[in-house]
Protein backbone atom coordinates (compact mmCIF):
# COMPACT_ATOMS: atom_id res chain seq x y z
CA UNK A 1 0.00 0.00 0.00
CA UNK A 2 1.43 3.27 -0.83
CA UNK A 3 1.93 5.88 1.66
CA UNK A 4 0.45 9.31 1.45
CA UNK A 5 3.69 10.91 0.77
CA UNK A 6 3.97 8.23 -2.47
CA UNK A 7 0.86 9.15 -3.61
CA UNK A 8 1.44 12.92 -3.37
CA UNK A 9 4.60 12.55 -5.41
CA UNK A 10 2.56 10.27 -8.18
CA UNK A 11 0.20 13.30 -8.34
CA UNK A 12 2.51 15.88 -8.42
CA UNK A 13 4.41 14.19 -11.17
CA UNK A 14 1.26 13.48 -13.52
CA UNK A 15 0.54 17.34 -13.20
CA UNK A 16 3.80 18.15 -14.00
CA UNK A 17 3.97 15.96 -17.28
CA UNK A 18 0.13 17.64 -18.16
CA UNK A 19 1.75 20.92 -17.53
CA UNK A 20 4.46 20.14 -19.60
CA UNK A 21 2.89 18.84 -22.39
CA UNK A 22 -0.06 21.49 -22.25
CA UNK A 23 2.51 24.50 -22.28
CA UNK A 24 4.47 22.50 -24.64
CA UNK A 25 1.45 22.46 -27.18
CA UNK A 26 0.90 25.76 -26.34
CA UNK A 27 3.83 26.72 -27.94
CA UNK A 28 3.77 24.89 -30.98
CA UNK A 29 0.22 26.47 -31.40
CA UNK A 30 1.54 29.96 -31.11
CA UNK A 31 4.57 28.84 -33.49
CA UNK A 32 1.85 27.83 -35.94
CA UNK A 33 -0.12 30.79 -35.47
CA UNK A 34 3.01 33.45 -35.85
CA UNK A 35 4.22 31.60 -38.84
CA UNK A 36 1.05 31.51 -40.75
CA UNK A 37 0.71 35.88 -39.37
CA UNK A 38 4.35 35.97 -41.38
CA UNK A 39 3.20 33.99 -44.41
CA UNK A 40 -0.43 35.94 -44.58
CA UNK A 41 0.75 39.27 -43.53
CA UNK A 42 1.71 40.82 -46.71
CA UNK A 43 -1.58 40.12 -48.59
CA UNK A 44 -3.52 41.20 -45.07
CA UNK A 45 -4.56 44.66 -46.45
CA UNK A 46 -5.45 43.65 -49.65
CA UNK A 47 -7.66 40.94 -48.11
CA UNK A 48 -8.86 43.12 -45.28
CA UNK A 49 -9.85 45.85 -48.49
CA UNK A 50 -11.43 42.94 -50.55
CA UNK A 51 -13.33 42.02 -47.64
CA UNK A 52 -14.70 45.05 -46.72
CA UNK A 53 -16.05 45.97 -50.63
CA UNK A 54 -17.33 42.25 -50.59
CA UNK A 55 -19.62 43.15 -47.49
CA UNK A 56 -20.34 46.29 -48.88
CA UNK A 57 -21.36 45.36 -52.40
CA UNK A 58 -23.44 42.33 -51.20
CA UNK A 59 -26.65 43.61 -51.54
CA UNK A 60 -25.86 45.06 -54.62
CA UNK A 61 -24.42 42.00 -56.64
CA UNK A 62 -27.61 39.94 -54.94
CA UNK A 63 -29.87 42.28 -56.82
CA UNK A 64 -27.73 42.31 -60.17
CA UNK A 65 -27.62 37.84 -59.74
CA UNK A 66 -31.49 38.30 -59.00
CA UNK A 67 -31.68 39.50 -62.71
CA UNK A 68 -29.48 37.53 -64.51
CA UNK A 69 -30.72 34.19 -63.75
CA UNK A 70 -28.88 33.53 -60.11
CA UNK A 71 -25.96 33.29 -61.43
CA UNK A 72 -23.25 33.96 -58.60
CA UNK A 73 -20.16 34.02 -60.47
CA UNK A 74 -21.49 36.11 -63.48
CA UNK A 75 -22.96 39.14 -61.26
CA UNK A 76 -19.37 38.65 -59.44
CA UNK A 77 -18.05 39.23 -63.03
CA UNK A 78 -19.85 42.13 -64.45
CA UNK A 79 -19.26 44.11 -61.23
CA UNK A 80 -15.26 44.20 -61.57
CA UNK A 81 -15.76 44.79 -64.99
CA UNK A 82 -17.90 47.59 -64.10
CA UNK A 83 -15.56 48.73 -61.17
CA UNK A 84 -12.62 48.97 -63.90
CA UNK A 85 -14.39 50.52 -66.36
CA UNK A 86 -15.51 53.39 -64.02
CA UNK A 87 -13.22 53.76 -60.95
CA UNK A 88 -9.60 52.15 -62.54
CA UNK A 89 -9.83 53.63 -66.18
CA UNK A 90 -10.62 57.32 -65.10
CA UNK A 91 -7.92 56.57 -62.40
CA UNK A 92 -5.39 56.00 -64.71
CA UNK A 93 -6.34 58.31 -67.08
CA UNK A 94 -6.08 61.09 -64.40
CA UNK A 95 -2.59 60.04 -63.91
CA UNK A 96 -1.26 60.12 -66.91
CA UNK A 97 -2.55 62.97 -67.52
CA UNK A 98 -1.00 64.42 -64.46
CA UNK A 99 2.37 62.70 -65.33
CA UNK A 100 2.43 64.86 -68.75
CA UNK A 101 1.37 68.09 -66.98
CA UNK A 102 4.45 67.67 -64.23
CA UNK A 103 6.40 67.07 -67.39
CA UNK A 104 5.76 69.63 -69.34
CA UNK A 105 5.87 72.13 -66.51
CA UNK A 106 9.98 70.78 -65.73
CA UNK A 107 10.53 71.19 -69.42
CA UNK A 108 9.24 74.75 -69.34
CA UNK A 109 11.35 75.78 -66.03
CA UNK A 110 14.46 74.16 -67.58
CA UNK A 111 14.31 75.45 -71.36
CA UNK A 112 13.00 78.93 -69.98
CA UNK A 113 9.82 78.81 -71.81
CA UNK A 114 6.96 78.65 -68.83
CA UNK A 115 5.02 82.63 -68.77
CA UNK A 116 3.92 82.86 -65.18
CA UNK A 117 1.67 85.82 -65.44
CA UNK A 118 2.01 88.81 -63.23
CA UNK A 119 0.02 88.83 -59.95
CA UNK A 120 -2.96 91.24 -59.27
CA UNK A 121 -2.18 94.50 -57.10
CA UNK A 122 -4.97 92.44 -54.68
CA UNK A 123 -2.33 89.82 -53.79
CA UNK A 124 -0.56 92.16 -51.88
CA UNK A 125 -3.16 92.99 -49.91
CA UNK A 126 -3.88 90.02 -48.43
CA UNK A 127 -3.40 90.05 -44.66
CA UNK A 128 -0.47 88.17 -43.49
CA UNK A 129 0.91 86.34 -46.47
CA UNK A 130 -0.29 88.91 -49.13
CA UNK A 131 2.92 91.37 -49.50
CA UNK A 132 5.46 87.88 -49.37
CA UNK A 133 3.10 85.74 -52.02
CA UNK A 134 2.96 89.11 -54.33
CA UNK A 135 6.64 89.46 -54.24
CA UNK A 136 7.44 85.92 -54.91
CA UNK A 137 4.63 86.05 -57.20
CA UNK A 138 5.90 89.12 -58.87
CA UNK A 139 9.35 87.42 -59.23
CA UNK A 140 8.23 84.17 -61.17
CA UNK A 141 7.19 86.62 -63.85
CA UNK A 142 9.85 88.94 -64.20
CA UNK A 143 12.79 86.17 -64.08
CA UNK A 144 11.29 82.61 -63.38
CA UNK A 145 15.28 80.78 -63.70
CA UNK A 146 16.63 83.04 -60.65
CA UNK A 147 13.43 82.36 -58.55
CA UNK A 148 13.87 78.49 -59.44
CA UNK A 149 17.47 78.15 -58.54
CA UNK A 150 17.60 80.18 -55.20
CA UNK A 151 14.98 77.56 -54.37
CA UNK A 152 16.40 74.42 -55.63
CA UNK A 153 17.11 72.76 -52.60
CA UNK A 154 13.22 72.76 -51.50
CA UNK A 155 12.05 72.14 -54.88
CA UNK A 156 14.09 68.67 -54.96
CA UNK A 157 12.69 67.85 -51.58
CA UNK A 158 8.94 68.66 -53.31
CA UNK A 159 10.07 66.87 -56.35
CA UNK A 160 11.43 63.72 -54.31
CA UNK A 161 8.00 63.92 -52.06
CA UNK A 162 6.15 63.83 -54.98
CA UNK A 163 7.62 61.02 -56.73
CA UNK A 164 6.65 58.95 -53.74
CA UNK A 165 3.29 59.88 -53.53
CA UNK A 166 3.18 58.88 -57.22
CA UNK A 167 4.24 55.56 -56.78
CA UNK A 168 2.46 55.18 -53.64
CA UNK A 169 -0.62 56.05 -55.85
CA UNK A 170 0.50 53.47 -58.19
CA UNK A 171 0.47 50.63 -55.55
CA UNK A 172 -2.43 51.54 -53.58
CA UNK A 173 -4.35 51.31 -57.41
CA UNK A 174 -3.16 48.59 -58.08
CA UNK A 175 -4.07 46.77 -54.59
CA UNK A 176 -7.29 47.71 -54.97
CA UNK A 177 -7.68 46.27 -58.88
CA UNK A 178 -6.58 42.97 -56.80
CA UNK A 179 -8.93 43.40 -53.87
CA UNK A 180 -11.77 44.28 -56.04
CA UNK A 181 -11.05 40.73 -57.99
CA UNK A 182 -10.77 38.78 -54.53
CA UNK A 183 -13.75 40.63 -53.58
CA UNK A 184 -15.61 39.16 -56.45
CA UNK A 185 -14.61 35.92 -55.85
CA UNK A 186 -15.92 36.16 -52.21
CA UNK A 187 -19.35 37.30 -53.79
CA UNK A 188 -19.62 34.58 -56.00
CA UNK A 189 -19.34 32.09 -52.69
CA UNK A 190 -21.18 34.50 -50.54
CA UNK A 191 -23.72 32.21 -48.52
CA UNK A 192 -20.91 30.12 -47.94
CA UNK A 193 -18.21 32.82 -47.01
CA UNK A 194 -21.69 34.62 -44.60
CA UNK A 195 -22.19 30.87 -43.00
CA UNK A 196 -18.74 30.37 -42.17
CA UNK A 197 -18.58 33.69 -40.53
CA UNK A 198 -21.22 33.27 -38.32
CA UNK A 199 -19.71 29.59 -37.27
CA UNK A 200 -16.33 31.76 -36.39
CA UNK A 201 -18.83 33.90 -34.42
CA UNK A 202 -20.81 31.50 -32.86
CA UNK A 203 -17.51 30.38 -31.77
CA UNK A 204 -15.67 32.92 -29.99
CA UNK A 205 -18.95 34.86 -28.70
CA UNK A 206 -21.15 31.88 -28.13
CA UNK A 207 -24.22 30.55 -29.72
CA UNK A 208 -27.24 32.67 -28.81
CA UNK A 209 -25.16 35.96 -29.73
CA UNK A 210 -23.06 34.68 -32.69
CA UNK A 211 -25.71 35.42 -35.32
CA UNK A 212 -26.54 38.81 -33.73
CA UNK A 213 -22.50 40.32 -33.78
CA UNK A 214 -22.38 38.93 -37.24
CA UNK A 215 -25.30 40.98 -38.28
CA UNK A 216 -23.44 43.96 -36.18
CA UNK A 217 -20.76 43.87 -38.22
CA UNK A 218 -21.56 43.33 -41.63
CA UNK A 219 -23.89 46.49 -40.95
CA UNK A 220 -21.43 48.57 -39.26
CA UNK A 221 -19.00 48.49 -42.49
CA UNK A 222 -22.05 49.06 -44.90
CA UNK A 223 -22.61 52.19 -42.68
CA UNK A 224 -19.43 53.70 -42.74
CA UNK A 225 -18.65 52.49 -46.24
CA UNK A 226 -22.12 54.08 -47.56
CA UNK A 227 -21.40 56.98 -45.41
CA UNK A 228 -18.21 57.80 -46.62
CA UNK A 229 -19.24 57.35 -50.08
CA UNK A 230 -22.73 59.02 -50.08
CA UNK A 231 -20.82 62.12 -47.84
CA UNK A 232 -18.25 62.48 -50.34
CA UNK A 233 -20.67 62.28 -53.07
CA UNK A 234 -23.52 64.72 -51.38
CA UNK A 235 -20.51 67.22 -50.70
CA UNK A 236 -18.86 67.14 -53.58
CA UNK A 237 -22.33 67.76 -55.72
CA UNK A 238 -22.44 70.96 -53.51
CA UNK A 239 -19.45 72.36 -54.04
CA UNK A 240 -19.90 71.54 -57.69
CA UNK A 241 -23.08 73.63 -57.97
CA UNK A 242 -21.59 76.40 -55.60
CA UNK A 243 -18.71 76.67 -58.37
CA UNK A 244 -20.92 76.66 -61.58
CA UNK A 245 -22.82 79.39 -59.49
CA UNK A 246 -20.14 81.12 -58.98
CA UNK A 247 -18.98 80.91 -62.55
CA UNK A 248 -15.08 79.55 -61.52
CA UNK A 249 -13.56 77.44 -64.15
CA UNK A 250 -12.90 73.82 -64.36
CA UNK A 251 -15.59 73.39 -61.67
CA UNK A 252 -16.56 69.65 -62.90
CA UNK A 253 -12.85 69.18 -62.35
CA UNK A 254 -12.68 70.43 -59.06
CA UNK A 255 -15.89 68.45 -58.16
CA UNK A 256 -14.29 65.41 -59.26
CA UNK A 257 -11.21 66.21 -57.01
CA UNK A 258 -14.14 66.87 -53.78
CA UNK A 259 -14.99 63.62 -54.62
CA UNK A 260 -11.96 61.78 -54.70
CA UNK A 261 -11.09 64.07 -51.42
CA UNK A 262 -13.84 63.05 -49.45
CA UNK A 263 -13.10 59.27 -50.41
CA UNK A 264 -10.08 59.52 -49.05
CA UNK A 265 -11.47 61.42 -46.22
CA UNK A 266 -9.31 64.56 -46.53
CA UNK A 267 -10.96 67.90 -45.67
CA UNK A 268 -12.67 69.61 -49.26
CA UNK A 269 -11.33 72.86 -47.45
CA UNK A 270 -8.08 71.99 -49.72
CA UNK A 271 -10.03 72.81 -52.86
CA UNK A 272 -12.62 75.35 -51.79
CA UNK A 273 -9.93 77.77 -49.84
CA UNK A 274 -7.88 78.34 -53.07
CA UNK A 275 -10.93 78.86 -55.09
CA UNK A 276 -12.10 81.45 -52.48
CA UNK A 277 -8.26 82.91 -52.75
CA UNK A 278 -8.79 83.02 -56.54
CA UNK A 279 -12.30 84.57 -56.90
CA UNK A 280 -10.69 87.64 -54.40
CA UNK A 281 -7.74 87.99 -56.45
CA UNK A 282 -8.48 87.55 -60.13
CA UNK A 283 -10.57 91.12 -59.85
CA UNK A 284 -13.86 89.86 -61.49
CA UNK A 285 -15.76 89.60 -58.89
CA UNK A 286 -17.43 93.07 -57.14
CA UNK A 287 -16.70 92.50 -53.26
CA UNK A 288 -21.54 91.65 -52.39
CA UNK A 289 -20.80 88.65 -54.89
CA UNK A 290 -17.24 87.26 -54.00
CA UNK A 291 -18.42 87.32 -50.17
CA UNK A 292 -21.25 85.55 -50.94
CA UNK A 293 -19.90 82.99 -53.02
CA UNK A 294 -17.32 82.64 -49.81
CA UNK A 295 -19.43 82.04 -48.02
CA UNK A 296 -21.06 79.66 -50.03
CA UNK A 297 -17.89 77.53 -50.65
CA UNK A 298 -16.90 77.26 -46.91
CA UNK A 299 -20.29 75.98 -46.03
CA UNK A 300 -19.95 73.37 -48.78
CA UNK A 301 -16.45 72.52 -47.59
CA UNK A 302 -17.62 72.21 -43.94
CA UNK A 303 -20.88 70.05 -44.90
CA UNK A 304 -18.77 66.65 -44.14
CA UNK A 305 -18.69 67.35 -40.61
CA UNK A 306 -22.76 67.97 -40.25
CA UNK A 307 -23.26 64.94 -42.66
CA UNK A 308 -21.38 62.76 -40.80
CA UNK A 309 -23.13 62.50 -37.52
CA UNK A 310 -26.02 62.07 -39.28
CA UNK A 311 -25.50 58.79 -41.80
CA UNK A 312 -22.19 56.92 -40.07
CA UNK A 313 -25.20 55.38 -37.38
CA UNK A 314 -27.45 54.66 -39.67
CA UNK A 315 -28.82 51.04 -39.76
CA UNK A 316 -26.49 49.67 -36.76
CA UNK A 317 -27.59 48.56 -33.64
CA UNK A 318 -25.10 50.81 -31.76
CA UNK A 319 -25.21 54.56 -31.07
CA UNK A 320 -24.10 57.15 -33.32
CA UNK A 321 -21.04 58.54 -31.48
CA UNK A 322 -19.83 54.92 -31.09
CA UNK A 323 -19.53 54.07 -34.67
CA UNK A 324 -18.46 57.69 -35.29
CA UNK A 325 -15.43 57.71 -32.78
CA UNK A 326 -14.31 54.22 -33.99
CA UNK A 327 -14.36 55.63 -37.78
CA UNK A 328 -12.62 58.68 -36.58
CA UNK A 329 -10.01 56.54 -33.99
CA UNK A 330 -9.39 54.22 -36.27
CA UNK A 331 -9.15 56.77 -39.74
CA UNK A 332 -6.43 58.31 -37.16
CA UNK A 333 -4.23 55.14 -36.09
CA UNK A 334 -4.93 52.76 -39.15
CA UNK A 335 -6.20 55.27 -42.29
CA UNK A 336 -9.08 54.76 -44.45
CA UNK A 337 -9.13 50.69 -43.44
CA UNK A 338 -8.55 51.93 -40.14
CA UNK A 339 -11.99 53.70 -40.17
CA UNK A 340 -13.62 50.35 -40.86
CA UNK A 341 -12.11 48.17 -38.47
CA UNK A 342 -12.51 50.89 -35.93
CA UNK A 343 -16.02 51.21 -36.46
CA UNK A 344 -16.66 47.78 -36.12
CA UNK A 345 -14.05 46.77 -33.42
CA UNK A 346 -15.51 49.60 -31.28
CA UNK A 347 -19.15 48.57 -31.94
CA UNK A 348 -18.66 45.03 -31.00
CA UNK A 349 -17.21 45.92 -28.08
CA UNK A 350 -19.92 48.18 -27.05
CA UNK A 351 -22.75 45.74 -27.50
CA UNK A 352 -20.01 42.94 -25.62
CA UNK A 353 -19.74 45.52 -22.35
CA UNK A 354 -23.10 46.21 -22.85
CA UNK A 355 -24.56 43.03 -23.02
CA UNK A 356 -22.10 42.51 -19.03
CA UNK A 357 -23.40 45.25 -17.58
CA UNK A 358 -27.34 43.95 -18.48
CA UNK A 359 -25.88 40.48 -17.45
CA UNK A 360 -26.21 40.81 -13.87
CA UNK A 361 -27.03 38.21 -11.69
CA UNK A 362 -28.17 40.69 -8.58
CA UNK A 363 -30.38 42.41 -10.78
CA UNK A 364 -31.52 39.12 -11.93
CA UNK A 365 -32.24 37.64 -8.45
CA UNK A 366 -34.25 40.91 -7.62
CA UNK A 367 -36.58 40.85 -10.54
CA UNK A 368 -36.86 36.89 -10.18
CA UNK A 369 -38.05 37.25 -6.28
CA UNK A 370 -39.99 40.76 -7.18
CA UNK A 371 -37.80 43.10 -5.33
CA UNK A 372 -36.85 46.12 -6.46
CA UNK A 373 -32.72 47.52 -4.83
CA UNK A 374 -34.61 50.05 -2.62
CA UNK A 375 -36.43 47.06 -0.72
CA UNK A 376 -33.91 45.20 -1.06
CA UNK A 377 -31.31 47.87 0.79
Amino acid sequence: MNTPQEIDHALEERLSRRLLDTLIRAGLVLTLVLLCYHIFSPFLTMMLWALILAVTIYPLHQMLAAHVGGKQGLASTLIVLLAVVVVITPTVMLGSQFGDSVHDVVKGVRDNTLQVPAPSEKVATWPVVGKRVHAIWSQAHDDLPTLVKSMQPKLGELATKALGIVAGLGGALLMFIFAFIVAGIMMAFGNAGAQAMQAIFERVFGMARGKEFTELSTATVRAVASGVIGIACIQALIIGVSLLIAGVPFAGVLAVVVLVLGVAQLPALLVTLPVIGWIWASGDYATVPAAAYSVLLFVGGMADNVLKPIMLGRGVDAPMPVILIGALGGMATGGILGMFIGATALALGYQIFMRWVDDNPERARQEATGDSPSTAA
